[in-house]
C-alpha cells in the first residue's frame, strides 16, 4: 500500500486533484466525511464537543451545525486548537481502521484532508502531494462554493498553513493555476508517478 497524504489550502482544488486520483483507482477517504464521523451524535467526539462548546453549536436534530461551530473557532484560535484536539484523533483513528484493508497490497490510498501539514501527519504518508494555487483563485472559488464573503474566505485561508510552509513538507507540488484541462494532464502525470511509486505496472 502506497499512503499518500493530499493536502492544500481552501479552494486550492485540493478535492478535484481527490475525485480525478479516484477516477483512476485510487483509494480515496476524505478527512471532512472523517470529521463529521467524528462528532457524529452518540459518539465520543460528539458528546465531548457539546460538552466543550455548549448546545449553541448542535441543529435541532442533535447534529453538530458546522457552520455554526466554524463561525467559533476561526474566530478564536485557542478554541480552534481544542476543537482539533477532540476532532484529530478521532478522525486518526477512523483513517486507520478504513485503510486496514489495503494493507499488504499494492493499492494507491490517498488521504485527503487539509490539516495533513498542520496536525503532523504528512510523518506518517508514504508521499505528500501538495496542491497550490495563486490565492485570489483560492479566494473566488470559496466564495463560489461556500458562499462566503471575501473577507471570511481570506480569514479561513489565512487560518491554514500557508503554501509555502505546505512546500517544505511536499513530495510532489501540483499547481492549480489554469484550466481544468490543464489540471487533468498534470493529475495524470502524478498517477504514473504514484504507481511507479507503488511498484505497480
Amino acid at each position: 500500500m502506497l499512503l499518500v497524504g493530499l493536502t492544500g489550502g481552501l479552494g486550492s482544488g485540493k478535492s478535484t486533484v481527490a475525485r480525478m486520483l479516484e477516477a483512476r483507482g485510487a483509494a480515496v477517504f476524505d478527512a471532512d466525511i472523517l470529521a463529521r464521523e467524528a462528532v457524529a451524535p452518540g459518539t465520543p467526539g460528539h458528546a465531548l464537543v457539546v460538552e466543550h462548546f455548549g448546545d449553541g453549536i448542535l441543529r435541532a436534530d442533535g447534529t453538530v451545525d458546522r457552520r455554526a461551530l466554524a463561525d467559533v473557532v476561526f474566530a478564536d484560535p485557542m478554541a480552534r486548537r481544542d476543537l482539533e484536539a477532540i476532532v484529530h484523533p478521532e478522525v486518526a483513528r477512523l483513517l486507520v481502521e478504513g485503510i486496514q484493508p489495503y494493507r499488504n497490497t499494492d493499492r494507491i490510498v490517498v488521504y485527503d484532508a487539509p490539516l495533513i501539514v498542520e496536525s503532523g501527519f504528512h510523518r506518517a504518508c508514504d508521499v505528500v502531494v501538495v496542491v497550490a494555487a495563486p490565492v485570489e483563485d483560492q479566494v473566488a472559488r470559496v466564495m463560489a462554493a461556500r458562499a462566503m464573503t471575501e473577507e471570511e474566505a481570506r480569514a479561513r485561508i489565512a487560518a491554514q498553513a500557508s503554501a509555502e510552509e505546505r512546500g517544505t513538507v511536499a513530495d510532489i507540488l501540483v499547481d492549480n493555476d489554469g484550466t481544468v484541462g490543464a489540471l487533468e494532464a498534470r493529475v495524470e502525470e502524478l498517477w504514473e508517478e504514484l504507481r511507479r511509486r507503488a511498484g505497480r505496472p
